[in-house]
């Protein structure tokens, strides 16, 4: 099947009568195999509630659109061994685009939800320009084109950004809104792929969530630990976005009574002092008070640090960074104590660029933790680190363009 007749199938257009009812019940049928796995048509047809004989015809019309496949017999206590039935792998793809401060990582998932292929930390500087959003676009493009499948089967990508993003409208307030058009639709209509938007921790958080440590968990907390702060919800077994879908913003909790101002415009927000932003101010105050690190006269990048810098250093027991991460580490801490009491979590997940130095930062955040939450809500919330790691926000973009274009 190509593109445009696969984008028709997953469409919502408006059709009536008879083929509106056999392309809901072919949407079904492929929703119930992504839920369920591989199935005979008796089990479909009683799962769904239509004949078997109604069931044999759908099936086969999604496997002459080369969107499911015969697997096999299976035995059968009587009569003859039944047909078993399931995706295609290779019918379409999605997109997942992690764009972060320094670097962007694409990756392609297929209709069976398997990571094919990723670039991962493409070099790349995000700002809040008309050029950044062309780099972005461009290495996109770049990554479809070298991609090991046809491009005509890729049907959708979602980019995730940081800050306040309405995954509804397909509106980024905080990078690459120059007008009115949505950045959705701006980049839809130069690559010619449906495209979503999502916030960059939510979909770190989805990809833990459905392809992660997440098993059976039905209330999970994710913090994303970067330059800011970061939080998915999943409450019941989904994900919380909130009435307008900025939901998890732990950062801007006005956790502090100082003067630092945060990004976000106001003072006291937890980031300015338990965050990557915060560790990199709080470096150069103690450099600037005369303190040393292995990190200090770098002559590739006079003046300026990142954090990625400060990371490696305390990975090669630079003290002054590692000092600085147990500081940190307690305030994240204590932020996270007060989710816990307030959600009563099952498992609360930590992910992002600061988990890279591990034990530096683990055990400070988990220290404050028993602290400041109560014991009782505290024993029954279990700490883990992200198991995607850098690939989180990949695979959760991927699976929300896939989730997105088959809702």
């Amino acid at each position: 099947m190509q593109q445009h007749n696969l984008l028709d199938f997953f469409s919502g257009e408006s059709i009536s009568g008879v083929a509106y009812k056999n392309k809901e019940r072919k949407r079904m049928i492929i929703n119930h195999l992504d839920q369920h796995g591989e199935t005979t048509i008796t089990d479909l047809a009683s799962a769904l509630n239509i004949s078997p004989p109604k069931a044999t015809s759908l099936i086969n019309e999604l496997i002459a659109d080369g969107l499911l496949k015969d697997c096999g017999k299976i035995d059968s206590a009587v009569g003859r061994p039944a047909s078993i039935y399931g995706l295609v792998a290779d019918s379409c793809f999605f997109l997942g685009v992690d764009v972060k401060h320094y670097y962007v990582s694409i990756g392609l998932l297929d209709f069976t939800k398997n990571l094919v292929t990723a670039n991962m930390r493409i070099p790349y500087l995000l700002e809040n320009t008309g050029q950044s959003l062309d780099a972005l676009i461009s290495l996109i493009r770049v990554f479809i084109r070298d991609a090991p499948v046809n491009s005509d089967h890729i049907l959708s990508l979602c980019i995730n950004l940081g800050g306040r993003i309405n995954t509804n409208n397909g509106n980024s307030y905080s990078f690459f809104h120059f007008n009115e058009e949505p950045l959705s639709s701006i980049v839809e209509r130069q690559l010619g792929i449906r495209t979503f938007l999502e916030n960059d921790s939510r979909a770190m958080a989805y990809g833990e969530f459905h392809k992660g440590i997440v098993k059976n968990e039905k209330n999970v907390l994710f913090l994303n630990l970067d330059y800011g702060l970061g939080l998915g919800i999943l409450i019941d077994g989904k994900v919380y976005y909130g009435k307008s879908g900025f939901s998890g913003e732990i950062g801007h909790i006005p956790f502090f009574d100082n003067e630092i101002l945060c990004h976000c415009g106001k003072k006291g927000c937890l980031e300015t002092e338990a965050s990557g932003r915060a560790l990199i101010r709080l470096f150069k105050e103690k450099m600037d008070q005369g303190q040393t690190s292995s990190i200090a006269g770098n002559p590739e990048k006079p003046g300026e640090i990142r954090l990625t810098d400060i990371i490696e250093a305390a990975r090669n027991e630079d003290m002054l960074s590692i000092d600085l991460l147990a500081e940190i580490g307690e305030k994240i801490g204590r932020g996270v104590a007060l989710l816990i009491n307030i959600f009563n979590a099952e498992m609360v997940i930590l992910g992002g660029t600061l988990m890279n130095t591990g034990d530096y930062i683990y055990l400070p955040i988990r220290s404050a933790i028993n602290k400041y939450s109560l014991s009782l809500v505290n024993s029954d919330t279990k700490l883990f680190v992200s198991q995607l790691g850098e690939k989180a926000g990949v695979i959760g973009g991927c699976l929300i363009a896939r989730s997105k274009l088959l809702a």
